[in-house]
């Protein structure tokens, strides 16, 4: 009952006895010139045109104010009343868990939603740095791959790099169900509408969506939903660390918030630069990214998984580029093992957890080590062998490599057992067809 009377409190306390009110002055290029709030209006801030259209500042001058708006802006006329609502922050509560909801904190689920008592800032500063615990103990995650060869950790911030249709949803899907956390915070952004239904039903499931808060704009909605949708996300997932709860942050993707922001900072008059990307997205992605983590003393971590839609597998894409630089590891999703057959289609050689070797064994270490030696035996031999050009006994390396390569493989491939991080390992040794003790 406290809780209910809380979000009523929170709900009550939004409204303003008066709010300021413009007028259109200009419709133009996809933006609007609004007159009359040069004087009320703050950078950020929301503000609801004609009754219907909401729109965000983006530029301030004594001239009036510049703004984008969520949606087209037929039907506007000059003189329209625009009304200032104020910041755009987001209150959330621990009653959104199991719930899908907008950017803006809305329902989508056809039922009610109570705000939170505190209002966070879309944009928070990340936890200062001298300040921020270190990584935390390894992570079981119900993936077999992830529970060995590489390693997630509490409070480990990595991307999976991957191109469309190679399983990467399928693969954010099994984190969510399988890794040990107190809350899984999901950002869908710019996915297909009728994929919705289909990813909180099918892919995630009744036991993903339990202790999971959906955050989603869709691929028709505005730039502007779009961009916010990560940040909201983020917002709620700060939210439950400062509860001293752990958190898995999953984001699909980076790349459409990055696109986004693209035509949000073109808009307001930005100058394109890096390979079409504002200067501005660098700032952005990285502000993001390093939001989550772990906390400070006394509060929880955020580890988070961020997706990067890559053509072609290029890791020397803009934002790719920007998002490896400041993560804790990468995976790479190679569409020529998905063609295969082998899911998830990760490619071992390419992808790396900077949480190694402190996330390890000494034992774990050197098996770790041997797999990816043999591994990396067969991809340099592989053409060889497939043309049979490769004569037995050339190699001891080689030999060893074809071997076990079909049952390595095979592993690659695998959940993890019941028995979690030791049983994984203890798989991977079986797979080896080499002596492993846990102790």
């Amino acid at each position: 009952m406290d809780q209910v009377f809380a979000g009523l409190r929170a709900e009550i306390a939004t409204v303003a006895p008066a709010r300021a009110v413009g007028r259109v002055a200009e419709v133009a290029r996809g933006i609007v010139r609004v007159v009359g709030l040069e004087r009320q209006a703050k950078q950020g801030d929301r503000v609801m045109i004609g009754g219907f259209l909401g729109g965000e500042v983006l530029n301030l001058s004594p001239q009036g104010l510049i703004v984008l708006t969520e949606g087209p802006p037929d039907g506007l006329a000059m003189g329209a009343e625009v009304e200032l609502t104020g910041a755009t922050g987001l209150a959330p509560d621990d009653s959104w868990i199991g719930r899908i909801i907008d950017p803006y904190g809305q329902p989508m689920d056809g039922r009610p939603l109570f705000r939170g008592p505190v209002e966070r800032p879309l944009r928070a500063p990340a936890p200062r740095a001298a300040q921020r615990r270190r990584l935390g103990a390894r992570l079981s995650t119900g993936v077999a791959i992830f529970d060995t060869l590489l390693p997630l950790v509490r409070g480990q911030r990595i991307g999976l790099f991957a191109g469309s249709g190679v399983g990467k949803s399928s693969l954010l899907a099994k984190f969510a169900r399988g890794v040990d956390a107190d809350v899984v915070v999901i950002a869908l952004v710019g996915e297909r509408g009728r994929e919705l239904r289909e990813f909180v039903e099918r892919v995630l499931g009744p036991e993903g969506m339990k202790r999971s808060v959906l955050v989603t704009a869709t691929s028709d909605q505005s730039a502007l939903a779009r961009r916010r949708c990560a940040m909201a996300a983020m917002s709620v997932a700060e939210h439950f660390r400062a509860q001293g709860l752990h958190v898995l942050f999953l984001a699909d993707s980076i790349t459409r918030f990055a696109e986004a922001h693209r035509e949000v900072a073109l808009a307001s008059g930005e100058t394109a630069a890096l390979r079409g990307y504002p200067p501005s997205v660098a700032q952005a992605i990285m502000s993001l990214a390093e939001r989550a983590g772990p906390g400070p003393e006394g509060e929880g971590d955020i580890t988070a998984v961020f997706s990067v839609l890559v053509a072609g597998s290029d890791m020397e894409e803009t934002i790719a580029d920007i998002l490896r630089g400041v993560l804790d590891g990468h995976v790479v999703m190679d569409r020529k093992i998905a063609e295969r057959g082998r899911y998830p289609a990760i490619d071992l050689l390419r992808s790396v957890s900077r949480s190694l070797p402190e996330a390890a064994s000494e034992a774990e270490n050197a098996l770790i080590a041997q797999a990816r030696q043999l591994l990396g035996a067969w991809d340099r031999a592989e053409m060889m062998i497939q043309a049979g050009l490769y004569a037995k006994g050339s190699d001891p390396l080689v030999d060893a490599a074809i071997k076990v390569w079909p049952i390595l493989d095979g592993f690659l491939a695998e959940n993890a057992p019941v028995e979690g991080i030791t049983g994984s390992f203890a798989r991977l040794a079986a797979a080896m067809g080499v002596k492993y003790n846990a102790t």
